[in-house]
């Protein structure tokens, strides 16, 4: 087997899927029609609400869907073999992924852009409703310390690459300073992306000065520096920090997204990764549980993510400009994330098999595995840097990508800098992920608490807003500084794939109420069958076998307690929806036609 068999089959696969089922779950479940206005021109105020060409909508939600998760999730899911990851992409973001991000977006609209807590609460009933504004508050929580946890094993004790992540953050606020002086979006955007690849050519001078030593942190030190620079992120205007790291991070992407196409083409990289390994079922270095369940809550949003449903019922409805274009940016992009993930998959997959577990295993555990290194300690010396015990999978990614182009000739003596460059994208994109992420859970605590003391549901309320960031930034950053990749990512994929059955629940209600026949609510039915059932297994297992197991190295009672609160309330989520499955059917059509409009 090898990389451009498995990308071109890929695609072949994926434009097929976007042509007939897309078209289908366009025309017939959701039966798309202009006769309306859409929210962006209803609502048009020129800020919020904007009506937006297609395909700058489509570039705005493939950036905001497409963070760390379809990068990191296939490397750690590559454990069980190339097959079960491969299948799980292909299968999980056509039948459950794009539906869900076209249903969720299609709902939003439909309620003006509200977010899917208040869709539920419209579309459900109050309990709903509540329950899912609670269960949002969690998982935005547990996916901040699960995305931190990656750029913590990537930047642990490599001060090359902690200078050029962290020579991002005054170049950002440098940016959003430019722009707001001078409104010249062209040269703050190229002196921003020079500026950038400065900070990489310069990180081996920094390593070997005095600036190294300064810069060489452990993971402690890491995890606590991560949430403080959070607390600022999410507590000053968004003009300063935020908006410049995404619109600058999403340059990082773009090169990041052709070099991997051109890397797979170019050097055509054997898999050299069985197509199933001995650890399928269980007791894995990398991950302790089976491949099912954990497969599909390893891979989250490379197949399916509830992450996506903060984005199509946040910015994205308030942009589209026709309601055929849910099509092109809901469905679409969760394709081209899922292409994304392969491309990783391929890559991490492409290293021997001993050196992929050397990586992503502690040094004690990889000793036990009777396993020898082969190419790792030339990677090692070409890299400069000791990767053995990185975990995270964004090493492995970066070392993947780093093998696949030193093949090149005119490239063998650069691995060391497009490792860097890969770290330092993934570390600039899930720190964008972070600013974002912060500043939602951030709103939400403000919302939540808002309801017992007035003041704080006043967004721009400074010490509201202060008491809110601080709050969120201690809950994950305590999971991030007490936990390990493991079980955090474990955790953080059952409430990411909790969040996205819930997405599936709000839609499966709509098109019980548009759809041209009502059985075609199946088509959310039929992932969210499969993703519940596995989201409580996985849940179920790490709480009883890792977080409530004294002899477990992921034991904490802190994330048992969350897992049990967090598929609690799915529980009762699903319990109300069916309920009101149950009255809906028996409302004749025509009454619900009328209603429903």
């Amino acid at each position: 087997m090898n990389g451009i068999t498995v990308v071109i089959g890929s695609i072949c696969l994926l434009v097929i899927a976007y042509r007939l089922y897309g078209t289908f779950l366009a025309a017939k479940v959701l039966r798309l029609s202009e006769a309306e206005p859409t929210p962006a021109h209803k609502l048009n105020d020129g800020k919020d609400y904007v009506p937006t060409n297609r395909w700058v909508a489509f570039g705005h939600h493939f950036a905001a869907i497409a963070a760390a998760g379809p990068l990191v999730g296939p490397v750690l899911a590559a454990q069980f073999g190339y097959l079960p990851g491969l299948l799980w992409l292909l299968i999980g973001a056509v039948i459950g992924g794009a539906v869900h991000d076209a249903v969720v977006l299609f709902a939003s609209m439909r309620r003006n852009g509200k977010s899917l807590s208040d869709v539920a609460k419209e579309e459900l009933g109050p309990v709903a409703g509540f329950c899912t504004g609670l269960a949002m508050l969690f998982i935005i929580t547990i996916t901040m310390a699960g995305l931190s946890m990656v750029v913590i094993n990537a930047l642990e004790n490599n001060p090359w690459g902690t200078f050029s992540v962290g020579i991002t953050i005054p170049i950002a606020m440098g940016v959003g300073l430019y722009y707001k002086k001078t409104g010249n979006l062209k040269w703050a955007s190229i002196i921003g992306f020079l500026l950038l690849l400065a900070g990489v050519f310069a990180g081996p001078y920094i390593k070997d000065s005095a600036l190294g030593d300064w810069l060489t942190f452990n993971y402690k030190t890491l995890a606590i520096l991560l949430p403080v620079y959070a607390f600022f992120a999410a507590a000053l205007p968004v003009w300063l920090l935020l908006v410049p790291r995404d619109y600058l991070s999403s340059f990082m992407k773009i090169g990041v997204f052709i070099a991997l196409i051109l890397g797979v083409f170019l050097v055509n990289p054997s898999i050299q990764m069985p197509a199933f390994t001995k650890f399928v079922h269980g007791g894995g270095p990398v991950l302790s549980g089976p491949v099912w369940p954990f497969v599909s809550i390893t891979i989250a949003c490379g197949a399916i993510s509830g992450f996506h449903a903060f984005v199509g019922s946040g910015t994205t409805p308030k942009m589209i400009d026709k309601w055929q274009d849910i099509k092109v940016v809901g469905f679409g992009a969760m394709l081209v994330e899922c292409l994304v993930g392969i491309m990783a998959l391929v890559a991490a997959t492409s290293l021997h098999p001993a050196d992929y577990f050397a990586i992503n295993s502690a040094p004690e555990i990889f000793k036990t595995l009777g396993m020898h290194v082969v190419q790792l300690p030339t990677l090692n010396h070409e890299i400069g840097l000791n990767l053995e015990g990185r975990t995270g999978g964004a090493v492995t990614l970066a070392v993947g990508m780093a093998y696949i182009f030193k093949s090149i000739p005119w490239f063998g003596h650069l691995a060391s800098y497009f490792f860097q460059f890969v770290i330092m994208f993934e570390a600039v994109f899930i720190l964008t992920a972070i600013d974002a992420g912060t500043r939602i859970a951030r709103y939400l605590i403000q919302d939540f608490f808002g309801e017992f003391y007035k003041p704080l549901k006043k967004a721009d309320w400074l010490p509201g807003a202060i008491f809110a960031s601080a709050l969120a930034c201690f809950v994950w950053g305590y999971l991030l500084f007490s936990g390990d990749i493991g079980s955090v990512w474990a955790l953080f994929g059952v409430s990411n794939q909790l969040m996205a059955s819930i997405g599936l629940i709000v839609g499966a209600t709509v098109i019980l109420k548009v759809a041209e026949k009502r059985r075609y609510m199946l088509t959310c039915l039929v992932p969210l069958a499969y993703l519940y059932v596995t989201v409580n297994a996985a849940g179920i297992w790490m709480t009883k076998n890792v977080y409530l197991n004294p002899a477990s190295a992921g034991h904490s009672v802190l994330n048992g307690v969350l897992s049990i609160i967090m598929l609690i309330l799915g529980l009762i989520i699903l319990v109300t929806s069916v309920m009101k499955w149950i009255t809906i059917w028996r409302t004749p059509e025509a009454e619900l036609k009328y209603q429903s409009a």
